[in-house]
């Protein structure tokens, strides 16, 4: 299924619509609707205003309810699984401050127990050294210094120990060279100096593994099993459609199977430090 970005921004609003068109066809009033649905009235109304995004439970209780026929059962997924997807464009991000990202992300991660975390092209901010991080923004055409800040100050969650982070690093991620060798080597110490953290699993895939059936296409984040993000080049999709976030939580454990952890992640670690110091 394809995503297009200009549909994105108004697809709730056209999910809200579509539902109020149905109850009303229906004969229905909300008040009728809320109590075969065994939720509230204000919700309905909410939901057909489009100030809440509906769960796919909730268009599953009012579809049944409104003893929808399998065409309209179709068509309307097919609006929920767009309105449960977000695109977040990178030029807007600039523009609202790269800042403000980090606090989004900084929100996100307080409120998610498990995080996974993809990393096919380079070391994410949670992970990275000061020197990385600020590497990694140099060429962005805004001012960088309040995200820097908010990449390093998002760093204390790792030690929370009531959330569990796996990480999955490709051998490019880490040996991309973001920065000088010498510098390189600090990140990749870095990397290994988290293994040992209780609550952290960091896993790495060598050049040459075979992966499988699945190819890695992104980099991407899953929180908790309710939500992913997917980084493309111009910016990233938010996915909330539980059938697209369990398609990113098996391709992950896919790609878990085929990592490298603990000792042996840490050896690989040390070997790859220490061609960047030779």
């Amino acid at each position: 299924m394809t995503f297009e970005p200009e549909k994105l921004d108004r697809s709730t609003q056209v999910l809200a619509a579509k539902l109020k068109e149905l109850r009303k066809g229906a004969g229905l009033s909300g008040d009728r609707l809320a109590a075969r649905c065994n939720i509230s009235q204000s919700k309905v109304s909410r939901i057909e205003n489009a100030k809440v995004r509906p769960s796919l439970v909730d268009i599953e209780q009012i579809l049944k309810a409104l003893d929808a026929s399998p065409e309209v059962v179709a068509e309307v997924a097919r609006l929920a699984r767009i309105a449960n997807t977000e695109w977040r464009n990178l030029r807007e991000l600039r523009r609202k401050g790269l800042g403000t990202r980090q606090a989004e992300l900084k929100a996100l991660e307080a409120s998610s127990t498990s995080m996974r975390y993809f990393l096919l092209s380079m070391v994410t901010g949670l992970l990275a050294t000061p020197e990385y991080v600020r590497a990694s923004l140099a060429n962005s055409p805004v001012d960088t210094s309040k995200a820097v800040a908010g990449k390093l100050e998002r760093q204390a969650i790792l030690y929370d120990q009531s959330k569990r982070f796996t990480f999955l690093l490709t051998e490019q991620a880490v040996r991309w060279p973001v920065v000088p060798p010498l510098a390189l080597a600090e990140q990749i110490d870095r990397l290994g100096s988290l293994t040992h953290l209780p609550n952290v699993h960091l896993g790495v895939i060598p050049v040459g593994t075979p992966t499988h059936t699945t190819t890695p296409m992104n980099t991407f984040t899953v929180y908790d099993s309710s939500l992913a993000t997917v980084e493309t080049v111009t910016g990233s999709l938010v996915l909330r459609d539980s059938r697209d976030v369990k398609s990113y939580l098996d391709a992950f454990a896919t790609y878990e199977e085929c990592a490298l952890f603990g000792d042996q992640a840490r050896e690989k670690l040390a070997h790859w430090a220490a061609i960047c110091r030779s």
